[in-house]
């Protein structure tokens, strides 16, 4: 099982999705989305006050997610003899819900930074769901930012590998090709994967720092407080340590 974790818009589910649909058949995809209790039972999961001032369910609490349910069915993906891999995305996949972190072999972190994953999270309110951006903005304020960093972001220091949600999708698909390994088929696309290069990646925690514009890049594991530098992380050969690099 590889886990996938990550805040909200941070491209988590971009990646995850995207895994599957290069290798169809290969990959079952579970989201943790689907296992929310239902909002409209009041005595499950955990219930807050929205900014409009009407009780609902705290999508952004680890306690309104039906993990009994989720383990059911990661399990049932696991045992049918269907799928070479089982990859489980969510916001909570990597910690607070034991019973699904239990099964996972590998754990991948998808970092964005704060005000390009609240960006992300607007757009798609206004342009998909038709969404009052400003009841968003208010939630994020009352209780989304803290919720992300008391149940999210601390889960980051338990992954095999942090990416960069802002890079591009076929750049990730690499780092994650050289995490699972053989566990995973050819993609559709055979001649993107042997224009690929090879990278030889380290033992431990990685980290991928954003490139520029050429494929000329490196591994390294020490990291300044900048996250770049002293051969850190992922960028262009002869770049130079950047002050205020997001990571």
């Amino acid at each position: 099982m590889l886990a996938i974790a990550g805040g909200t818009a941070s491209g988590k589910s971009t990646l995850a999705k995207a895994l599957a649909l290069h290798r169809p058949g290969a990959v079952a995809l579970i989201h943790l989305v689907d296992f929310y209790v239902p909002a409209h039972e009041p005595h499950r999961g955990i219930r807050t006050l929205s900014a409009t001032g009407a009780e609902t369910l705290d999508w952004n609490h680890p306690g309104s997610v039906d993990e009994d349910a989720a383990a059911a069915a990661l399990e049932a993906a696991a045992t049918n003899g269907q799928h070479r891999i089982v990859v489980v995305e969510g916001l909570f996949a990597l910690t607070t819900l034991p019973k699904v972190v239990a099964h996972a072999t590998w754990r991948i972190y998808v970092h964005a930074p704060d005000d390009i994953r609240l960006a992300r999270k607007l757009i798609r309110k206004i342009e998909i769901q038709h969404q009052d951006p400003l009841v968003s903005l208010r939630n994020h304020l009352l209780s989304g930012r803290d919720r992300h960093a008391q149940y999210v972001a601390p889960s980051r220091h338990r992954a095999d590998l942090v990416l960069d949600g802002t890079m591009p999708t076929t750049a990730l698909l690499t780092a994650v090709d050289h995490l699972v390994g053989a566990h995973l088929p050819p993609t559709l696309d055979r001649r993107e994967q042997r224009a690929r290069p090879a990278i030889r990646l380290p033992t431990g925690h990685l980290h991928l720092i954003p490139f520029v514009d050429t494929p000329a890049f490196r591994w390294g594991r020490k990291r300044n407080s900048c996250g770049v530098g002293q051969g850190a992380g992922f960028r262009p050969r002869g770049e130079k340590p950047c002050p205020d690099r997001q990571v």
